[in-house]
């Protein structure tokens, strides 16, 4: 049964950040709300955790996973970026975008792209995230919640949990979430070039 915790959308209660990262350093599966759709996020490290959310998604070893990180100093831990990848970065983070990067060997490799090995990179700008990495002291790695078959997100957090409730360890709520997903773009050539046009605005990439 996922616990349920209700926190408040731009100052998330301390207690209650708290308990979501135990519960998620435990080996634990969170659904929490981001600048774009509700998000599936667990441990980089935790293998089950991992699996759990490629079963509840359906979706096989080729699929971007995407971490999530509170600021540009995690991101260039994790991937690899050059000069012009950076400014790029500094002038849309945080914000509802996902990077496709070329992953470092901080990261195992079974949550790289296995061909590729590249990783989706994102800055989210919703305080309830930001304030779950600040706990962890941590990236998560994180997916959509979309569910097989089905066009749009989940974005509620009861439906969620009901839907949900004995294959995730917690429902964060705070109020509203949008439907539209993050704007995603591959870095890993010489220009930019869009994957998927969502909520981030296009111009800040050239891209426009």
């Amino acid at each position: 049964m996922a616990q349920y915790f209700s926190v408040h959308p731009e100052q998330p209660q301390p207690r209650l950040i708290r308990q979501a990262a135990e519960i998620l350093r435990a080996g634990g599966v969170a659904a929490f709300p981001t600048d774009a759709a509700y998000s599936l996020g667990c441990r980089v490290g935790d293998a089950d955790a991992v699996a759990r959310i490629r079963a509840i998604r359906e979706v096989d070893e080729r699929h971007h996973f995407t971490l999530m990180c509170r600021d540009l100093s995690e991101i260039a831990t994790y991937a690899r970026v050059d000069n012009a990848q950076f400014r790029l970065l500094k002038a849309t983070t945080p914000g509802s975008y996902t990077f496709i990067l070329e992953g470092t060997k901080e990261l195992p490799r079974r949550i790289l792209h296995p061909k590729r090995k590249t990783i989706g990179l994102r800055i989210p700008a919703h305080p309830v995230p930001l304030a779950l990495l600040e706990e962890l002291d941590e990236p998560m790695l994180t997916s959509t919640l979309s569910l097989p078959g089905e066009e749009q997100p989940l974005n509620d957090a009861g439906e969620i949990r009901d839907r949900l409730e004995k294959c995730i360890d917690l429902v964060i709520e705070a109020g509203s979430c949008g439907l539209e997903m993050t704007t995603v773009v591959d870095l890993t050539g010489p220009v930019p070039v869009l994957v998927r046009a969502g909520l981030g605005a296009l111009q800040p990439l050239g891209l426009g």
